[in-house]
């Protein structure tokens, strides 16, 4: 394959570290960026090893409005054309939205939000300008649907699902595609780090592994599918949700996401 650039955005853990053999394995080159410079100049030598790549290191934070400027200067600082974007970054939180810290929840919104749309503006452009590109936006089925004890997460990513969507279709003919995965729960950090790793959406069967999840991702991308949906038993739900109760689909997410200690004193 001819060799390209892979730019992905929380690249350290979960489904982002999971995508970066993907691209390695294909020949492509890698730029990989997240907060934790260590993690990623390990994952950079692992890869280049055994890859015989080259994966150049970006330690930035996007809770930082102006981190997603300083990746693309940094880029085109390094002579970097990149073919393939991977929006990955981004968190969650558990619990009712007044309790929550405000600073925290506005965060949120930047990177699973603001920074995937600067990233995307950035670098689609010059795709654009090539006639060649795929933008892949890790969204969720959480996109769906409103999620009581998770509200500002839910929203977010259907921020995430809406944009790629209409941004898929204004670039259709252009060579560049966008991509938009909709993972459901996943074993990842994510789930500790938001909170709900003891809620009932956690402890039920079927959690997804970060490298199936990312497999079908890869696969959706080089695709140039619009909209890709991960499992069976997902696609069911989304498709569900067209045709319940908006009442109803708010309790079921609500029961899902319950923090563990309101659950427990239910």
């Amino acid at each position: 394959m001819t060799t390209r650039t892979a730019l992905i955005t929380g690249a350290s853990a979960g489904i982002g570290k999971a995508m970066a053999p993907l691209f390695a394995r294909d020949g492509h080159d890698l730029v990989l960026v997240a907060r934790g410079k260590d993690r990623l100049e390990a994952l950079a030598a692992e890869l280049q090893a055994a890859h015989r790549i080259t994966a150049h290191v970006i330690a930035a934070d996007l809770t930082d409005p102006a981190a997603p400027f300083q990746i693309f200067e940094e880029t085109q600082r390094r002579g970097l054309a990149i073919d393939f974007l991977v929006n990955n970054a981004g968190f969650g939180s558990n619990g009712p939205f007044l309790d929550l810290s405000l600073p925290r929840e506005a965060e949120m919104v930047e990177v699973n939000c603001a920074a995937l749309l600067k990233l995307t503006h950035f670098y689609a452009g010059p795709m654009r300008a090539r006639g060649f590109g795929r933008v892949l936006n890790i969204a969720s089925t959480a996109g769906f649907q409103p999620g009581p004890y998770m509200a500002t997460y839910y929203a977010s990513k259907a921020f995430v699902v809406s944009f790629s969507e209409a941004l898929a279709h204004e670039l259709r003919d252009t060579g560049v595609t966008v991509t938009c995965h909709c993972p459901g729960a996943t074993h990842t950090e994510f789930a500790a780090k938001a909170g709900n790793d003891k809620s009932r959406l956690f402890q039920q069967p079927g959690v997804a592994s970060a490298e199936a999840v990312a497999a079908h991702a890869y696969s959706a991308m080089m695709r140039g599918k619009a909209l890709a949906i991960h499992g069976a038993l997902n696609a069911l739900l989304v498709q569900s949700l067209r045709f319940s109760p908006r009442a109803l689909v708010r309790t079921i997410a609500a029961e899902v996401n319950l923090p563990p200690r309101r659950l427990a004193g239910k």
